[in-house]
């Protein structure tokens, strides 16, 4: 086996030692690069970070990704769910990591190394052209970390389709990007998945805790919701890309938790109010009524919006929407319900 290649396997062993994912794996799939790095081979840990006290929340992934979001530090959201359950995001794709110099450099660093001198062992770059004086980029076939790490049962076959890509490959300035280079296309799904919404904001009256048969429930939608965005970037080695990722709330489902309800279920139209997007819920007509007592339990009522997502090829979260489409999104908000016999009330 050349040694450099002996080089690139000490590297994945080291990383993937650190990810906890076994080298045969990324063999298997015929890797020939450190495909599963937490600095700039894997994109690792893809939700955004919240910056200190600021209202915007900013966060650079892993592989040199860059995201940024205008929801609130403190809104209570959680991850955005697809309705699609067979849409995924990005698992691979490739992108620059390395100048010539900065290739040689992290080679050395990983090469195999003697044991007693700690010295990296003769021959390490023998036969290895690392383009020092050329201008270019060394390009890495890339991961999304979390994903393989999901234990989701397709990953494996997923990963089998992006050994197709270059695992690590030389592109002279100027030259054409390879296979699936990164794009506003892949930093959509990036972005997506990144995407954190949050719950409806709804009141029940009576409270939840207060419930009576044969009561109507008033569904209060307390504040109006905004459009929420992620914007994804990659700027490196000449590859300026951008892609926002925009969810515009459009529905509030209401689902009573029970088959003893009258309706089961209510399902509101939002529609824009002022800043954001709102609906009144006085409806007499979708407004739910429970038809027997949870006894010593509860029913779980659930609040639901659905989002429709779109995305730019751009950081402009109003840019014109490309294609392929992205799956809508949804935020959930459950509550524990106890609804009680009025004669149980009263006594």
């Amino acid at each position: 086996m050349p040694v450099n290649h002996l080089n690139h396997l000490s590297h994945l062993h080291h990383r993937n030692r650190l990810a906890g994912i076994p080298v045969a794996a990324a063999l298997v799939l015929g890797l020939a690069a450190p495909a599963y790095a937490g600095t700039g081979y894997t994109q690792g840990g893809s939700g955004t970070e919240q910056s200190g006290s600021s209202d915007q929340g900013s966060g650079t992934i892993a592989a040199g990704v860059k995201v940024r979001t205008n929801l609130k530090a403190k809104s209570g959201a959680s991850p955005v769910t697809p309705v699609d359950t067979n849409w995924t995001p990005p698992l691979c794709w490739t992108q620059p990591k390395f100048s010539g110099k900065e290739y040689k450099a992290d080679s050395k660093k990983t090469a195999l190394r003697d044991p007693k001198t700690g010295k990296p062992l003769p021959g390490w770059d023998k036969g290895k052209d690392f383009h020092e004086k050329d201008k270019g980029a060394w390009w890495f076939r890339t991961y999304d970390r979390d994903q393989i790490m999901s234990g989701d049962p397709d990953t494996p076959k997923r990963m089998e389709d992006c050994a197709g890509l270059p695992g690590i490959v030389w592109v002279p300035e100027g030259d054409p990007k390879p296979q699936k280079a990164i794009s506003p296309e892949v930093l959509s799904g990036i972005a997506f998945k990144a995407m954190k919404l949050p719950a409806a904001p709804v009141k029940l009256s009576p409270a939840a805790n207060r419930q009576i048969v044969n009561l109507d429930t008033k569904v209060k939608f307390e504040a109006p919701l905004d459009r929420v965005w992620v914007t994804a970037t990659f700027d490196d080695f000449g590859v300026n890309v951008a892609a926002t990722t925009v969810a515009t709330p459009v529905a509030l489902k209401i689902d009573a938790g029970t088959e003893f309800a009258d309706p089961q279920s209510c399902t509101y139209d939002l529609r824009k109010d002022g800043d954001g997007y709102a609906v009144d819920s006085g409806d007499k007509g979708c407004n739910v009524t429970y038809r027997k007592s949870s006894g010593d339990g509860t029913y779980p009522l659930k609040a639901q919006i659905t989002w429709k997502v779109t995305w730019t090829d751009s950081a402009d979260p109003d840019g014109p929407a490309q294609q392929p489409a992205l799956p809508d999104g949804l935020s959930t908000f459950e509550q524990d319900v106890t609804v009680k016999e009025i004669q149980a009330i009263n006594r």
